[in-house]
């Protein structure tokens, strides 16, 4: 395949687009980053007839779990409510991971192990709700440099915003905007049904399920992608099933009643009504629809049967649904046990998309899954190692690392375990004493990896060093803008709740 390199300028300048309005946060890595002329663009129609160039789908939902999907469901003991017909034909269809992993255990990490191919340590994004740092590439900054038009709709949560969804704020330096999206129809974290989304900073509230809201707005801009011959990224990220869990009573009664599950089922609902679009559109064939989840799931049979849940680095915490569908160049279904994690979804789609960034941040801990594709990757050729805790201090916090066999487990400095995840999914016999050689192989390697990652987080992989004044603006944004608002919608709601007790008062 012909790499389609984009100059350095031309690069940044495309990258940097989004935010050229948006507040000192912001502006600080604009004037690191330089300026330049636009790349050159190819239509959707040349596009269309070139695999090279497919149409991009990046789903994700939030909390669902490895078994709660009906194509994974045997060792879930509510398995007979988990209707996901459209998961189920996807991953008959296409490619379905068996060892699919996110590279955290929490959501705000992962997300940005989706952006970047990057472990979320590397840039100090270590809780739900901890902020992304500007000085990242993202997967929407390079496919925008190579004409791609790109969005994101839903959850994004990589500002530094905890608690229930709010609409993003247009001048949010940490806003999908500043990282390479042209449109964006978001909140910074969960949502339910009848939410208030930010459309490019204007509120939007929109009646009914979330998901099929983010993903009707999604259409739309796809729509318009496909009247204007432009190639896109669309960016999903759903709301379901975290907590409240609030289904609509439809959704709940396809599910047999399950409130968890009809969240579920909205998600896969709203993917049906993706997949008859695009077939509608007549681009389903060269669009590339990649699914998984942000974490493990939270109740125990979510997983499964597999050890940990949510929070860990067990199995039960990282193992997720993982399915690609691409008919183009997917025509027969593969079912594979290659060990494949969130961070490798931007060298793939690097590579397939021919996109070469010039100053790409170094280095990506994900790799490129297009041999896998092709059917020419038998095993995966480099250990996936994920940390959880600690705050990156090399001696804190629960670190793993896992091959094609086995999985590597260092609970502290000195007290290591190992499990044949071929013969023991669920972690239920360490083996560390049975392989000692298996033991110091790994180890050396984890630990070589936790020091890579504590020099990336010191800001070592950026030129000139870590912005701390651009982090520094953003997190004063996130801690002032947002809570003045929390604390203007609470009055508000506490308002008439007032004035009726005062009319109280008055009658008596």
């Amino acid at each position: 395949m012909k790499k389609r390199t984009v100059s350095r300028s031309a690069f940044l300048k495309q990258a940097a687009a989004g935010g050229a309005a948006l507040l000192a946060g912001a502006s600080l890595l604009d004037s690191a980053v330089g300026e330049a002329a636009a790349p050159k663009r190819r239509t959707q129609k040349q596009a269309g007839s070139d695999a090279a160039r497919p149409n991009i789908i990046l789903c994700m939902t939030d909390d669902q779990g490895w078994a709660d999907v009906g194509y994974n469901s045997a060792n879930n003991p509510e398995r007979d409510k988990v209707k996901t017909p459209v998961l189920d034909e996807m991953a008959a269809s296409g490619i379905r991971f068996d060892r699919f992993y996110a590279h955290a255990p929490l959501c705000s990490p992962t997300r940005g192990s989706v952006l970047t191919g990057r472990h979320p340590f590397r840039y100090g994004t270590f809780t739900p709700g901890a902020p992304f740092r500007n000085q990242e590439i993202t997967i929407a900054q390079a496919l925008k440099s190579a004409g791609y038009t790109t969005g994101h709709f839903g959850k994004w949560h990589l500002n530094g915003v905890s608690g229930p969804g709010q609409p993003v704020l247009g001048d949010d330096p940490l806003s999908p905007g500043r990282f390479g999206f042209d449109e964006w129809f978001s909140v910074t974290n969960y949502f339910e049904h009848d939410w208030t989304f930010s459309r490019k900073g204007e509120r939007v509230k929109v009646p009914g399920d979330g998901s099929d809201a983010i993903v009707s707005e999604a259409l739309r801009f796809i729509s318009d992608a496909v009247k204007n011959q432009k190639p896109f990224l669309a960016v999903i990220w759903y709301g379901n099933p975290h907590v409240p869990i609030e289904p609509i009573p439809e959704y709940q009664e396809k599910a047999g009643g399950s409130a968890y599950y009809g969240e579920i089922y909205g998600v896969d609902h709203s993917l049906g009504m993706l997949r008859s679009e695009l077939r509608r559109l007549g681009i389903a064939d060269n669009t590339l629809i990649w699914f998984t989840s942000d974490n493990g799931g939270v109740p125990e049979y979510s997983v499964g049967g597999l050890r940990g849940r949510k929070s860990t680095v067990w199995e039960g915490g990282l193992r997720v649904p993982g399915i690609i569908e691409w008919p183009a160049r997917i025509r027969k279904p593969i079912r594979t046990d290659i060990p494949a994690v969130s961070s490798d979804i931007y060298p793939t789609i690097l590579e397939l998309t021919g996109v070469t960034v010039p100053n790409q941040v170094q280095p990506l801990d994900g790799i490129s899954l297009v041999p896998l594709l092709e059917g020419r990757m038998t095993e995966r050729p480099t250990p996936i190692a994920f940390w959880h805790g600690g705050g990156g201090k090399k001696d804190a916090g629960h670190a793993a690392l896992t091959d094609n066999r086995y999985k590597l487990h260092k609970l502290s400095p000195d007290k290591y375990e190992l499990y044949d995840l071929v013969a023991d999914m669920a972690e239920t016999k360490d083996i560390a004493a049975e392989h000692p050689d298996v033991v110091e192989k790994m180890k050396a390697t984890l630990l070589a990896w936790q020091d890579s990652v504590v020099n990336s987080l010191a800001g070592n992989d950026y030129p000139g060093g870590l912005s701390h004044e651009a982090v520094a603006a953003a997190a004063e944004f996130s801690r002032t803008r947002y809570e003045d608002l929390r604390k203007a919608k609470k009055e508000a709601e506490q308002e008439p709740k007032k004035e009726s007790k005062a009319s109280r008062k008055k009658a008596k």
